[in-house]
């Protein structure tokens, strides 16, 4: 019955929009959990139980909220549904500061991709395109792995049904147009006639081996040159491109909000604080903004 809930759970918020792919995982351990102890709907003690049996304070809290936002929806219909109660832990998940890639590390990224073996294989073109393609147009990774060949129009991109069943219409630049164009001519000699624009042998790219390609390019190139904070992730030529984005944004008050709301459309974001929480990755944002702040307290007009 527990299996049963979640399943209606995550159909009716994914019919919503919502990926909920850690959320599933989430939910089926626990529901697996409390079906051994013989629970037959949500249990406090039981969620509570098991979002404790983990190490870190931050993922107890996030593992109970999970549990808590599902016993709401279950309870509301059938109230043998207990919600367990919230503040028992207080952890907070750091969002991680991106690392901006400089354009010349983008550069170095791209030519060892285009070194990639084997030799003669379609490989080094299609990371080499793939790569250079997330960091100028900031793509979602999962976005450009999903591309068919017949989403490359000659207005752009088109991104379809992503995050919250939304598409979207990316531009390119005539220079990212002609890299694309030669990447398909020569994936349309080597790669038969499975649908998408980037592929192995075995057919469309796997997440998983995206992200082991990328680490190899990474340390190929002798990446990063100074030490990073954490290891770097596909997501943060996203990063960079937004970071870079908001740089060349006017500088009034006004034009800035108009400036961050069509970078907001043209990301897929939710909602603009998505976009704003960028303005505090480079120290030359946080600059112009509090040099903004000071001339209007002393009367300016910025």
């Amino acid at each position: 019955m527990l299996m049963q809930a979640v399943n209606t759970y995550l159909a009716i918020r994914r019919a919503m929009g919502f990926a909920l792919d850690h959320t599933e995982g989430y939910l089926r351990n626990f529901a697996r959990f409390a079906l051994a102890r013989g629970d037959t709907h949500i249990v406090a003690a039981t969620a509570v139980d098991w979002a404790s049996r983990t190490t870190s304070e931050a993922q107890r809290r996030h593992r109970l909220h999970t549990v808590i936002r599902f016993a709401r929806f279950m309870a509301a219909e059938d109230a043998r549904h207990e919600i367990p109660p919230e503040g028992i832990f207080w952890g907070r998940r750091q969002r991680p500061m991106p690392y901006i890639f400089s354009d010349d590390e983008i550069a170095q990224l791209l030519h060892a991709a285009s070194r990639l073996g084997p030799p003669g294989s379609l490989r080094p073109q299609t990371y080499s395109t793939l790569f250079g393609l997330l960091a100028v147009t900031g793509m979602r990774v999962s976005e450009a792995r999903n591309l068919h060949l017949h989403d490359v129009t000659i207005d752009g991109l088109l991104i379809r049904e992503t995050k919250f069943h939304k598409s979207r219409l990316l531009p390119l630049h005539i220079t990212t147009r002609t890299a694309l164009d030669r990447y398909i001519d020569q994936r349309r000699r080597c790669a038969g006639a499975d649908p998408h624009l980037f592929v192995t042998r075995r057919g469309k790219l796997s997440r998983t081996v995206v992200a082991e390609t990328f680490h190899q390019v990474l340390k190929a190139a002798g990446m990063p040159h100074r030490p990073a904070r954490r290891r770097l992730r596909l997501m943060d030529l996203r990063h960079t491109f937004a970071v870079r984005a908001l740089e060349k944004s006017p500088e009034t008050r006004q034009a800035l909000g108009r400036h961050a709301l069509a970078l907001t459309t043209y990301m897929g974001h939710a909602c603009v604080s998505d976009t704003y929480w960028y303005l505090e990755t480079t120290p030359q944002l946080m600059a112009d903004i509090a040099t903004a702040c000071e001339t209007f307290m002393h009367g300016g007009t910025s």
